[in-house]
C-alpha cells in the first residue's frame, strides 16, 4: 500500500511537470524523427495579399490614442489596410476617442455589452481583405509586422499565423517577472510545436488567418482558441512567426493574474468541451500535443495537490509522520515568505502557484457552467 502511494505521488508529479518539462523534451525527440516544411519566414512573398486588422475595446481610454497611432503607422506601410474596431458598451471615453478617427477606420460602437467574440464576428463579417489580423487594444505591433506576416501565407497549407509577443515590463513586479518567464517558455514550446507540424492554438494578442477559414464562434466562447482550432481541424497548419513582433505590458498584480488565469482557463475549457468531438479526430501526434499543451496543463494544480497528498499519506503510513509534518511546515513557510516578501525563488514559486491555482479554478468554473462572455481590463496593464 505504501509503495503504491509513493508511485501515485510520483505519477501525479510527473503529470504536473509534463507540459513544462517532458512535453517540450519529447518534441525535441520527435523533431529529429520527422521532416516538416519550413515556415517561409523572411522569404520574399509571391503575392501581395491585403490585410484587415480587427480589434475590440472596452474601457480602454488610457491606451487608445497610442493604439490608434500604432494602427495608422501600420497603414503607412500598407496603404490598403482595413482597420476595423468594435467598442463593447464602454463606460469611459473609449468611443469618443475612436470617433476622432472615424474617417480613417471602420468603427462599430455598441451601447450594450455583448463580449469580444460577438465583436470579432461582426468585424470579420465586414472585412473584405483575404487575411484577417486579430489584436488587442493594449498590444503594440512592430510597424513591419504585416509585411512580415505575408510570406507565411504563400504556403497553402498554412491557415493561421501567430505573432511573437514580448512583455515589456518584467522588472515591474515579481508577478510581471514570473509572467514574462512563463511566456518565454510558452514561446519556446510553440516553436517546437511548429517544427513538428503545427502550433497548438493562437493567442489573442496577435494572430492572422485566411478570411475564408473563419468560422464564427458562439458568442460565449473565446474566439482565438475556437477560430484557430477550427482551422487546425480542417487540416491547415498553425505556425509561429518569430519575426512578427508585438509588445504588451504583463499583469503585475497577483490578484489580477489569478482572476485573469481563471477567466482564460474557464473560457478555454468551455471551448475544449465544445470542440472535443472534432479535436479527438486529429492525427495522433497533434492530439498528443493538444492534450499535453492544453488539457493536462489546465489541471496542473490538481496534479500537484494529489501528488503532495499521496506523498504525505505514504510517509505517515510508513512511520514517517515527523517527516510529513516537516514537509508541510516547510511548504507553508516557503509560501508565507513568498507571499509577504519579494524573496526569490520563494516569491516566484508562489506567484506561479497562484497562476496555476487560477487556471484550476477556471476549469472548475467551466465544469459548473460559468461563462465569461464579457471581460474586464486588467488595471495594472492599462496605466496612463
Amino acid at each position: 500500500m505504501v509503495i503504491f502511494l509513493f508511485v501515485l505521488s510520483g505519477m501525479f508529479f510527473l503529470l504536473a511537470i509534463h507540459p513544462f518539462v517532458t512535453y517540450p523534451l519529447s518534441l525535441v525527440f520527435v523533431r529529429r524523427l520527422m521532416k516538416v516544411p519550413d515556415s517561409p519566414g523572411a522569404r520574399q512573398p509571391q503575392q501581395r495579399l491585403r490585410f484587415a486588422i480587427c480589434m475590440c475595446a472596452y474601457n480602454e481610454e488610457r491606451v487608445m490614442h497610442q493604439k490608434m497611432a500604432n494602427l495608422l503607422a501600420l497603414r503607412d506601410h500598407e496603404p490598403d489596410l482595413e482597420i476595423l474596431v468594435y467598442v463593447d458598451g464602454s463606460m469611459d471615453h473609449t468611443a469618443e476617442i475612436l470617433r476622432e478617427y472615424s474617417d480613417r477606420i471602420s468603427l462599430f460602437v455598441s451601447p450594450e455589452r455583448h463580449g469580444k467574440t460577438y465583436g470579432m464576428n461582426l468585424l470579420v463579417a465586414q472585412a473584405t481583405a483575404p487575411i484577417i489580423v486579430f489584436t488587442d487594444a493594449t498590444v503594440l505591433l512592430d510597424e513591419e509586422a504585416l509585411a512580415k506576416f505575408r510570406p507565411y501565407f504563400d504556403d497553402p497549407d498554412v491557415g493561421c499565423v501567430c505573432g511573437h509577443l514580448v512583455y515589456t515590463n518584467p522588472g515591474e513586479s515579481v508577478t510581471a517577472e514570473t509572467g514574462s518567464l512563463y511566456w518565454r517558455l510558452e514561446e519556446l514550446i510553440k516553436r517546437l510545436e511548429e517544427s513538428t507540424g503545427s502550433v497548438m492554438g493562437a493567442d489573442g494578442s496577435l494572430f492572422a488567418i485566411r478570411r475564408v477559414l473563419h468560422h464564427p464562434p458562439p458568442d460565449h466562447l473565446i474566439d482565438d482558441m475556437y477560430v484557430s482550432f477550427m482551422i487546425l481541424g480542417e487540416g491547415y497548419r498553425i505556425v509561429q512567426a518569430v519575426d512578427v513582433t508585438a509588445y504588451e505590458a504583463s499583469v503585475s498584480d497577483p490578484q489580477e493574474e489569478f482572476r485573469r488565469k481563471a477567466r482564460i482557463a474557464c473560457q478555454a475549457f468551455n471551448v475544449h468541451r465544445f470542440l472535443w468531438p472534432n479535436i479527438r479526430r486529429l492525427d495522433p501526434l497533434t492530439l498528443y500535443k493538444y492534450l499535453s499543451h492544453k488539457l493536462i496543463r489546465w489541471f496542473t494544480i490538481y496534479s500537484l495537490s494529489l501528488s503532495l497528498l499521496f506523498l504525505l499519506l505514504a510517509l505517515v503510513l510508513s512511520g514517517g509522520t515527523s517527516a510529513a509534518l516537516l514537509l508541510v511546515f516547510s511548504i507553508l513557510a516557503a509560501l508565507t515568505v513568498g507571499c509577504l516578501w519579494s524573496v526569490k525563488p520563494f516569491s516566484q514559486i508562489t506567484d506561479l502557484l497562484v497562476a496555476l491555482a487560477g487556471a484550476g479554478f477556471g476549469v472548475w468554473q467551466s465544469i459548473c457552467g460559468k461563462r465569461y462572455q464579457t471581460w474586464v481590463p486588467a488595471a495594472s496593464v492599462r496605466k496612463a
